[in-house]
């Protein structure tokens, strides 16, 4: 019989809980809750390299900007620990904003160049914000290893140059995305759609599909494979982005694409999609599904 969840919601409790937990095996999880099969996903991630899940939830204020969705942001405490005691986890830190960030803090971690475009400049001091949260986890917990899933490709890479440039200890695990049957990534806000929308958020998917098609039978033409995702997405979403980065650092590969991951995001309605695609999906000559 496994050992019962241990919540800790203190970083002295924290520190105690972690002192049975060997540093050379920590795989942390950071998440805002509302977990799904994704979150569950980075879990399992964890346990197959051996390493002992530490799950944390915490809605991170500095992240969302004005007008964004903080005050409802789903929140399902009960669940979430059900979901995570069922799939082995030992241990959650599961702090207050106050025990997270005490009356009086004033120090920021900011990543330049990365944090600046895309998502970066629709939502000016989210990766601030992400960046300062991350940074305290991984000062808090000192785990080998972080689990983030690819869906966030944007703040997969500004991690990992984060932790190389401030030298933490610890490598940032990204995992591949966990979709729909439709296609749909997995995320807390899908909960927000009605079905209607759900149909034509699905479009968002297949449209990256396309584009990895094109690429896979010849098109390197970064304004081609853009107008193939635009053109291709339900009229109900405004398409925000669309862009080729390289996986390893982010970098722009230039007008004529040569592998990488293709992203998009769009708005439907109030709720904000992102998601992206390796362009190398398909292997070339590869019967592609329709």
């Amino acid at each position: 019989m496994s050992d019962p969840l241990i919540v800790c919601r203190t970083t002295s409790s924290l520190r105690e809980a972690l002192a049975r937990i060997p540093p050379e095996n920590r795989g942390f999880v950071p998440t805002m809750g509302a977990l799904h099969r994704g979150h569950l996903s980075l879990v399992e991630a964890a346990k197959a390299r051996r390493d002992n899940p530490v799950v944390s939830i915490f809605v991170n204020p500095l992240q969302f900007g004005p007008g964004e969705d903080l005050d409802r942001y789903p929140r399902t405490e009960e669940e979430d620990l059900k979901l995570l005691n069922e799939a082995g986890v030992g241990l959650v830190f599961l702090p207050s904003v106050e025990e997270m960030f005490p009356v009086g803090m004033g120090t920021f971690v900011e990543v330049a160049g990365i944090s600046e475009e895309l998502e970066g400049s629709l939502r000016p001091g989210h990766f601030r914000g992400v960046a300062t949260v991350c940074a305290r986890l991984f000062h808090l917990v000192e785990p080998a290893r972080a689990y983030f899933g690819w869906k966030d490709m944007q703040q997969c890479c500004l991690l990992q140059k984060m932790v190389r440039d401030l030298a933490f200890p610890l490598e940032i695990i990204p995992c591949e995305i966990v979709r729909e049957e439709d296609g749909l990534a997995l995320s807390s806000r899908n909960r927000y759609l009605s079905a209607e929308q759900r149909k034509a958020a699905s479009t968002l998917s297949r449209s990256l599909r396309k584009a990895c098609q094109a690429f896979a039978e010849g098109e390197r033409s970064f304004m081609a494979l853009e107008a193939l995702v635009r053109r291709n997405l339900d009229p109900s979403l405004c398409c925000e982005y669309v862009a080729v980065r390289r996986s390893m650092d982010f970098s722009n590969p230039g007008p004529t694409v040569d592998g990488g991951r293709i992203l998009a995001a769009a708005k439907l309605g109030e709720v904000h999609l992102i998601d992206n695609m390796p362009l190398e999906e398909f292997e070339k000559g590869e019967d592609l599904p329709s």
